[in-house]
């Protein structure tokens, strides 16, 4: 079982990784997502050069922004920094597409990304469709200092749905995702295992599947209602509502909503309603703080409810511990702790203290 952290990519705090390290995680991810963080590849590099055991990597890089050889030099490069100690993650782009209000990749043409990707990473020619040519492509001066292909890159596919987690299972080193339930780690298991077996391939056991979460130790005596609480957690339970926004835009459905949260969710569609903006400058405001901080404003929708429905991490050491363990045996092998700027030292000290230390 390892543990890691996704850090807001920021140039400023490439600091925090070093103190990551320092703290005993296994993995530093960075989200890759450019109209509201740093450039994913400058930040780590920073990292890389400043750290000596920590694995760095994307999580994860955005198929729809940056085409395959692009993406296969970068963490290419961050390998010649930091050889056998990086990982890439690379998903369809929900935040990164949605914050200019595109769609993420469609499944199939994420497949086809995937497949030209692997080849690239591992060292061989690939035939790569780009603007209505193909042509065989393949880094040349390998093993002249410019990127480090020979130490592998693990490939992490982000995979939800049926079709992502085939490509993962057929392409992949590993599989990463949102916060999920055990009988979701086990379905993606077996998706995993469909796609692998269409291309002739077998899964070992121990596939890695790396999910991120929202999590939060609690102190004694201490409840989801209080401003510690809410400070450490508030940025990813309102990106839930900026998601869940997303999603009724574009079927006008909400019943996805839980019902112990649908006061809330009313409440917020009201907010937004109110705002008076046009459709362009409301999917800008939706996402404003996303993951990252918490829109003053929007702190009233931070109720334990809310809490609760994002995650079952914000609680005490031994619960945190037990739900860990049902999660590992139901297919995890990496947690990644997802927090707000602000509070992820102390949230990030807290979890090494508290959980990997006596995990």
């Amino acid at each position: 079982m390892k543990f890691g952290v996704l850090a807001n990519t920021s140039i400023s705090d490439w600091k925090l990784i070093p103190f990551a390290e320092q703290l005993g995680y296994d993995s530093a991810w960075f989200g890759d997502s450019q109209m509201i963080w740093s450039d994913v590849y400058a930040t780590m590099a920073l990292a890389a050069h400043h750290t000596s055991r920590i694995r760095i990597g994307t999580g994860v890089t955005i198929a729809g922004t940056r085409i395959p050889p692009v993406v296969a030099s970068a963490i290419g490069t961050i390998n010649q920094i930091a050889p056998g100690r990086t990982h890439l993650g690379v998903g369809t782009g929900h935040t990164a597409m949605r914050t200019m209000g595109f769609d993420p990749l469609k499944a199939r043409e994420f497949r086809e990304y995937i497949r030209v990707l692997r080849a690239l990473l591992d060292g061989q020619p690939v035939e790569y469709t780009w603007m209505g040519q193909t042509h065989e492509v393949a880094h040349l001066h390998r093993g002249e200092g410019f990127w480090d292909f020979e130490h592998p890159i693990p490939l992490y596919v982000g995979a939800g749905g049926p079709l992502a987690c085939k490509t993962a299972g057929a392409y992949g080193d590993g599989r990463i995702n949102g916060g999920e339930s055990q009988n979701a780690l086990r379905r993606a298991r077996a998706r995993m295992e469909e796609g692998a077996a269409a291309v002739g391939r077998t899964l070992p056991q121990d596939f890695p599947q790396a999910l991120l979460v929202a999590a939060m130790i609690l102190r004694p005596g201490e409840k989801l209602s209080s401003d510690r609480v809410i400070d450490g957690v508030g940025a990813e339970v309102t990106a839930r509502l900026h998601g869940w926004w997303e999603a009724y835009m574009k079927s006008g459905d909400d019943a996805f909503v839980p019902a112990d949260c649908r006061d809330v969710w009313d409440q917020y569609l009201t907010y937004l309603n109110g705002l008076g903006l046009s459709r362009d400058a409301l999917h800008r405001h939706v996402h404003k703080g996303h993951c990252t901080y918490m829109v003053p404003e929007e702190r009233r929708f931070v109720t334990p409810a809310m809490i609760r429905g994002v995650t079952k991490l914000v609680c005490p050491p031994d619960e945190f511990i037990a739900y860990v363990r049902e999660l590992e045996a139901a297919g995890m092998s990496e947690m990644i702790m997802l927090c707000p700027t602000g509070s992820s030292r102390e949230v990030y000290a807290d979890i090494a203290r508290e959980v990997i230390k006596a995990y």
